[in-house]
């Protein structure tokens, strides 16, 4: 029984069906298949019941799924064991944000992989807050204010962000000058997320509210320039347009606390070697470089 039989079939098992987990293993849906075969004629048994949908666990599936996942965790660690220091080898699957990811964070996954010629690093760009568990991610990066969950998350630096309006929306609306006059304005959001400022020593939340709300910092900037709204912005997308007066720095005695850039994990004992690897070359990133306020 090999152990890429194993994993292809946790894979299939968590992902519900053959393509899905072919692109999480980066290979083809052929060599899913026969890897599928192999194993359930080695077991004996039927563990999959494959339709145009899918596949579904069997009875002897679901019982053997468990074991299968705990004796890949195993055997990955046991590699970590023996490998030389240093050395990392299997893949790392991680999410990182599309709008800061490709620009801040793509350099240093690139330099792991340089260091480590036998890891396979899989990126996926996106501002979706993707479920680690069930889409096969061994980490994700997120930069914001962290939500409470079952995740483990480890912060690697700050992020620094502004309150920001056009020009034309200040004329048009006015500029509020303390947290509590964002309720009659357009706030432009990610989502339902609440705004925090520091009165002093005193953090002030706010929930703002507003028409426009997108996934992605560069198309709030770009409803910031239209003169849609307010929004908070990294200062990495913004510079320029401060610069140049086409974005307005409001409210800037009432500062929003810095945000994070976190490696969050799906909870467990111990992350995995290529994990914590990766944390540790974003914590040393974001000391030695100007990435926490560009």
């Amino acid at each position: 029984m090999e152990i890429e039989e194993l994993r292809t079939f946790v894979e299939v098992a968590d992902s519900g069906g053959v393509s899905p987990a072919a692109r999480r293993l980066g290979v083809s849906k052929s060599i899913v298949s026969r890897r599928l075969i192999r194993l359930e004629a080695e077991l004996g048994v039927q563990l999959l019941a494959r339709s145009t949908r899918g596949a579904a666990l069997t009875e002897a599936g679901i019982t053997f799924r468990d074991h299968a996942a705990r004796a890949c965790a195993e055997i990955d660690a046991a590699r970590e064991t023996i490998l030389p220091a240093g050395d990392l080898r299997g893949r790392l699957r991680v999410a990182v944000p599309l709008s800061f990811g490709p620009t801040h964070l793509a350099p240093v996954l690139a330099e792991m992989a340089r260091r480590h010629p036998l890891l396979h690093v899989h990126t996926v760009y996106s501002d979706r807050f993707v479920d680690l568990i069930a889409e096969g991610f061994d980490c994700a990066i997120r930069v914001g204010y962290l939500q409470d969950s079952t995740l483990v998350a480890r912060r690697v630096g700050p992020i620094y962000g502004k309150l920001l309006a056009s020009p034309d929306y200040i004329e048009a609306h006015g500029c509020p000058e303390k947290p509590e006059e964002l309720a009659g304005h357009q706030a432009l959001m990610q989502g339902t997320e609440t705004w925090q400022f520091l009165d002093g020593d005193k953090v002030v939340t706010v929930h703002p509210r507003g028409r426009f709300k997108a996934d992605n910092a560069v198309a709030l900037c770009a409803a910031a320039l239209a003169g849609l709204g307010i929004a908070w912005i990294p200062d990495g997308i913004t510079r320029d347009h401060v610069a140049s007066g086409a974005l307005v720095p409001i409210m800037t005695s009432y500062p929003p606390p810095p945000a994070g850039v976190y490696v969050i994990r799906p909870p467990g004992q111990q992350p995995a070697r290529k994990v914590r690897v990766l944390t540790e070359m974003l914590i040393e990133c974001f000391e030695q470089s100007s990435v926490a306020t560009s």
